[in-house]
């Protein structure tokens, strides 16, 4: 991909999306503009604004479409009233937080924006929803990478901004940047980049921050992300300055009481390579930022900050602001267009809440935000997808008509066994003794190792089981690997071991949603459960199956499957906090009669614990500076990976990513190895809440994941869970030295940007499947603690809309927006091209997808791979402008330690 900083207006002028910027009274440069003045006056037009200021605009800066909106007419007799909703077109910039900004506004607007992509509609098409059907009330244009001087990252926005005169426009960083830059101002570097950190914020009063208080401590804080800047200096006399930094330095989201870096400070005790507590980056020239633009006679505006984020004081006040200075204009103004516009206010508001949407839809169905991408959020509402003019199924596959797809109805054989778990042993024993005969082939265990503080509650297990039982083995195509067309092939295997192969050009989440969309059952049948795994499929989801979420291609393809599930109909549940057991068994009306629950019952019944014995002492290999002296080797050296830190680290200089989670893999020849033993060791040295073992033995394939991370979980009540982690350090060798590393995450204030960033995409991609006002965060940036590391822990909820599917909640999020970075989009494209392999299995998620629709999915990491004969390990960490090359290293490695340590100890000990 070609990234760069664009500066010629010379480029813009090129492209026919913005050919309005080749006017001949229209410059980008600031000394090509000319001002207003009298020598106009043959020519020019007098407006009149809201409050009842008047100037004067010359014709020639006035496309000749709109100009009719700026004749002065007669007050209107009735001025309207203002209006029950305000109908937003909302650009997307590629960015991942603008559906928090439609979260905002559905909330604020009483109806969801219409989002459109900046490259998916012609001026032409967008005109016409403006302008002839008058369907918009107002403009927002998002964050987005890049530069509002390459034509590529703004799209249609800048035309929007010259032709679009009489229509309110809010631009949000770029697109503040976008109405910069298109009247006249330069756009250049900033002093620093700034993500995720904070600015208190002073402002000139004006509309837009109506209700709003103003500068050093006023409480009005501000987050930012951004790497470019509009310059002040260079600023048209069109455009006024309405907001900037207070101070010269952006602060963290915690403030640490003692921010003395003196010796005297605890936090300055603990030197752990890590350069993050308060106090300790170079502060920025004194000068202030601007913050804030408006048009001094259009209802244009901009801030450089993100008002959605969810650090951001009064952030929904100035949505509100907006939607305020947008009814006002319509209702004061004078033009003649807006008078068809109030006509059509009149006939809105005898709509009652449900018809609004209702019309809106009628248009939402030709403007999709992703082309042909049903299960992308489009106003609040799933819709057909529309192909060559006709309606086509959401759900369609280019194999409808096989078997596999046919609808299943199914019934439940369950029973408990009360206080069972802790006499016979645990689950450990429970596992081993009922599913690791003959090494334990094709079982599954999605193992809650860790339940301290109530991370997790349940797990499950299971092995090859009844006449229902089948695994899904999906590789995308080599075509779809480098081309944005999705597909691949899918090999179905059956409990009598018969295979079948499909090829799915839809791909693996279309196929899936439908195999769960086929499911019938009474729910009677399940009543009394407390969990929410009901049988259904158990596996995981490469990392590559990004190419079905957006992402145009993969540069490198995975040796493992793509994504590998069992359909579990025979299997059992442990559930922790009783103790109790339960015992599954799915069947149909085909089923046979199985004797699995009798046979089980009676294992389960004469299971002992096994006897207390003196733990074998291993021989601790001396931690190595290079893993491989030991015989893992890393698919880049220090010096390689650390010069990738610094490319990342250009890349959020020049404004295409605020964060980058750059990752490299760790690789060992280990023969013939007890797999399951391997991964008991793991989970004895590193529980984790989310841990688990997975074998496909016709793959040659096992996972032993001891993942701290929850990707994103759907219970029955509808409620979507994601806990991303940002932040990560060693635990200490003292109790105090503990506390005091637990408190350097605590307050470092590069680990709260990066938990923050992350924050703000999660609920983005929440934000598109979830009810409008409902996605919040519960808990923002706790610091958890596990056997070898101190994490920095969110959690971030929503209500699902009841017309989306748990596949569609998974593919709008995946994959895990704390592997990626953010813009997602845009990041992973990079990451692909500074990563030497495919991530394959490590960066995607492990789980399962239950028959009622719920699921709960992992971030696969601390994990090994075992893949014919061979041990990966992936590791990584977020880059941030922050960020220290030598000691994003040795984060990396922190986060190796524990599953290249139970290899080695492992191998050592058999």
């Amino acid at each position: 991909m070609n990234v760069r900083l664009c500066s010629s207006s010379s480029e813009l002028s090129s492209l026919p999306f913005v050919e309005g910027l080749h006017h001949p009274n229209i410059n980008l440069k600031r000394d090509h503009v000319e001002p207003f003045n009298t020598a106009h006056c043959a020519k020019n037009t007098t407006v009149s604004y809201t409050g009842g200021r008047k100037g004067v605009l010359s014709k020639h800066v006035i496309p000749r479409h709109v100009e009719e909106s700026f004749i002065v007419e007669k007050q209107l007799e009735e001025p309207p009233e203002k209006l029950e909703y305000v109908r937003t077109l909302l650009i997307d910039n590629y960015d991942s937080y603008t559906y928090n900004i439609y979260q905002q506004l559905s909330t604020v607007n009483g109806v969801p924006p219409v989002v459109i992509r900046n490259d998916s509609r012609t001026w032409e098409e967008i005109r016409q929803y403006l302008y002839e059907e008058n369907v918009f009330d107002n403009i927002v244009i998002s964050p987005g990478p890049g530069s509002p001087t390459c034509p590529a990252d703004i799209g249609i926005c800048l035309q929007l901004l010259l032709e679009c005169s009489d229509i309110p426009i809010l631009g949000v960083c770029l697109g503040h940047q976008a109405l910069g830059y298109v009247h006249g101002a330069e756009v250049v570097h900033a002093s620093e980049p700034v993500h995720g950190r904070l600015s208190e914020i002073e402002h000139d009063g004006c509309r837009l921050f109506s209700g709003i208080p103003s500068g050093r401590n006023s409480g009005f804080k501000v987050v930012r992300y951004h790497s470019l800047v509009i310059d002040p200096e260079t600023l048209p006399k069109e455009l006024v300055p309405i907001a900037w930094t207070s101070c010269t330095n952006p602060l963290p989201f915690f403030e640490n009481q003692s921010t003395d870096n003196s010796l005297n400070d605890p936090l300055s005790k603990v030197q752990n390579g890590k350069s993050s507590y308060l106090g300790q980056f170079e502060a920025a020239p004194n000068t202030k930022v601007l913050m804030g633009i408006r048009h001094s006679t259009r209802p244009h505006f901009g801030v450089q900050f993100h008002p959605e984020s969810i650090a951001t004081s009064y952030g929904s006040q100035i949505f509100k602001n907006f939607r305020e200075i947008t009814e006002d204009y319509w209702t004061r103004s004078q033009a003649s267009s807006v008078r068809r516009r109030n006509a059509d206010y009149a006939g809105n508001r005898r709509l009652t809440n449900m018809q609004v949407p209702s019309i809106m839809n009628n248009l939402l169905k030709r403007v999709s935000v992703l082309e042909k991408k049903p299960w992308m959020d489009i106003n609040g509402d799933y819709l057909p997808q529309l192909y060559d003019g006709d309606e086509i199924d959401c759900f369609s596959v280019s194999n409808k008509d096989h078997p596999i797809n046919e609808k299943k109805s199914l019934k439940l054989r369950w029973k408990k066994f009360d206080r069972l778990a802790s006499r016979v042993g645990g689950a450990d024993n429970i596992f081993c003794e009922i599913f690791a005969e003959r090494g334990a082939k094709n079982t599954f265990w999605l193992d809650s190792a860790s339940i301290e503080k109530g991370r997790a509650r349940f797990s499950f297990m299971g092995a090859k089981g009844g006449p229902l039982w089948k695994q899904l083995t999906f590789r995308l195509s080599d075509k779809s690997g480098t081309a944005t067309k999705v597909g691949g092939n899918l090999l179905v295997e059956d409990y009598d071991g018969h295979t079948s192969s499909f090829f799915l050009e839809d791909g693996f989440f279309d196929f899936l949603n439908r195999e769960l969309l086929s499911f019938h059952y009474e729910e009677k049948d399940f009543a009394g459960l407390p969990f929410d795994f009901h049988g259904g499929y158990v596996g995981y989801i490469g990392y590559d199956l990004k190419l079905e979420c957006g992402v145009a291609s993969n540069r490198h393809k995975s040796q493992a499957p793509d994504a590998c599930f069992f359909f579990a109909d025979n299997f059992l549940v442990i559930d922790h906090l009783n103790e109790d057991v339960y015992m599954m068994s799915l069947y149909d009306q085909a089923t046979k009669e199985t004797s699995w629950l009798d046979e089980t019952e009676q294992k389960l019944l004469r299971l002992k614990p096994r006897p207390i014995t003196e733990k074998k002492t291993r021989t601790t290999k001396p931690s190595a500076d290079s893993p491989t002296e030991f015989g893992f080797y890393v698919d880049k050296s220090r010096d390689q990976y650390k010069n990738d830190v610094e490319k990342c680290l250009e890349y959020i200089k020049d404004g295409e990513s605020y964060e980058l989670c750059l990752t490299t893999q760790l690789r060992k020849e280990i023969g013939q190895i007890n797999s399951l033993g391997l991964y008991l060791y793991l989970r004895e040295s590193n529980p984790a809440p989310y841990a688990a073992w997975l074998n496909f033995a016709s793959e040659k394939l096992c996972v032993c994941c001891s993942s701290p991370e929850r990707f994103l979980q759907l219970d029955r009540n509808g409620t979507l869970e994601a806990k991303p982690i940002k932040g990560t350090i060693a635990r200490g060798t003292t109790e105090e030295d503990d506390g005091l590393l637990k408190m350097q995450l605590q307050y470092s204030e590069k680990d709260q940007a990066e938990n923050l960033m992350i924050v703000d995409l999660l609920r983005n991609d929440l934000g598109r499947v979830c009810e409008p006002g409902s996605v919040h965060v519960p808990n923002l940036m706790v610091v958890e603690s596990y056997a070898t590391v101190h994490t920095m822990v969110s959690t971030i909820r929503g209500k699902k809309r009841p017309n989306v599917s748990g596949v569609d909640c998974v593919r709008a999020a995946f994959p895990g927006g704390s592997m990626t970075g953010a813009p997602k989009l845009r990041s992973m494209e990079l990451l692909d091209s500074l990563e030497s392999c495919s991530r394959g299995i490590y960066s995607g998620s492990i789980g399962f997808f239950s028959i009622n629709q719920t699921f709960d999915l992992n971030i696969v990491i601390r994990t090994v791979v075992i893949h014919e004969a061979e041990a990966s390990v992936g590791a990584g960490g977020a880059i941030v402008a922050l960020s220290n090359p030598e000691d994003e290293y040795e984060e990396m490695r922190l986060k190796t330690r524990a599953p290249v340590k139970a290899v080695l100890q492992f191998e050592d000990a058999m």
